[in-house]
């Protein structure tokens, strides 16, 4: 019981919580498009096809951020274990050897192919890209400070990913949102890396903290977090959009504006409540509001 317990530590699994919102909208969208385009009706019959699939999404999108968490904290060991706001971390302390982290992170990812492999042909071929992405953006803050942005990319695919599994073709909405979570993701993972301005920089890292300063920093994520306010924005014009996103919208950009209020440059002590409190609020309330809206009228226009 307690080894289960580091592992959910390693991979920080409560943080699921952003970008899995995000796959359930894509998920919904594609019921939609198929919907629209007279593919399926929601009956006894297609009911079972689509719980197996929202099973597998599910299962892809938990191995997925587990390897890619597992194979961050593998890689960072070393440098983890020098900071001491990480070193109580699962490896430096000795809870989990980075032998077993590198085998977790292999299984994982098997685990993640295979599930893509039972969903569609386009989505088991894109598994390969997608495990790039999320294990590369490991390696990037050794090299450059736009980190954020590859993180964020990695997010990003939750919702497309997830519009895919259900349809098997691309769309303009599902990118859209895909587009918001790479801002919205990049803008707040910026905020987390103020905490360790000081120690990357002494230790040849690369963020935008290091590079800019925090307060500037703080500047380039409000900017990442204004484009992210604009697709929103856009994505209900487009799409369509009932009552029910829009009040989704407005919890969405609250969120945003509120996190940025509780962090200043001199005054990091509330990083955690804006990065894991503000975000998390922010994914599953809009969530919840996006999804109401596509079950009541379909709005799917893209």
């Amino acid at each position: 019981m307690h080894k289960i317990k580091h592992y959910l530590s390693l991979i920080k699994f409560s943080h699921t919580i952003f970008a899995m919102p995000f796959a359930l909208i894509g998920f919904v969208l594609g019921i939609n498009f198929l919907q629209k385009e007279n593919a399926f009706k929601i009956n006894n019959s297609s009911f079972g096809f689509f719980i197996s699939k929202l099973v597998l999404v599910i299962s892809c999108m938990v191995l997925v951020r587990s390897a890619a968490m597992a194979f961050n904290r593998y890689l960072d060991r070393q440098y983890d274990a020098l900071n001491p706001r990480t070193a109580i971390r699962e490896i430096p302390s000795g809870k989990i050897s980075a032998q077993q982290a590198l085998l977790f992170t292999v299984l994982c990812c098997l685990g993640f192919s295979a599930c893509s492999f039972f969903i569609n042909p386009i989505c088991f071929y894109l598994s390969f890209v997608a495990l790039f992405v999320v294990l590369f953006y490991s390696y990037t803050k050794r090299f450059t400070p736009l980190c954020h942005l590859v993180l964020g990319l990695g997010l990003s695919l939750a919702p497309i990913g997830a519009f895919l599994a259900v349809t098997g073709v691309f769309s303009w909405i599902p990118l859209l949102f895909s587009i918001l979570v790479i801002c919205w993701v990049s803008g707040f993972d910026i905020i987390y890396a103020l905490q360790d301005e000081e120690f990357d920089k002494a230790h040849g890292l690369n963020s935008i903290p290091v590079l800019l300063g925090k307060k500037n920093a703080l500047l380039f994520s409000s900017f990442l977090h204004l484009i992210a306010v604009a697709v929103c924005i856009l994505v209900g014009w487009l799409g369509n959009m009932g009552i029910s996103y829009w009040i989704g919208a407005f919890v969405f950009i609250a969120m945003l504006i509120y996190q940025h209020t509780l962090v200043k440059p001199n005054d990091l002590s509330k990083v955690n409540i804006a990065f894991m409190t503000a975000n998390g609020f922010a994914s599953v309330l809009y969530s919840i509001f996006v999804i109401t809206d596509l079950c009541l009228h379909n709005p799917y226009t893209l």
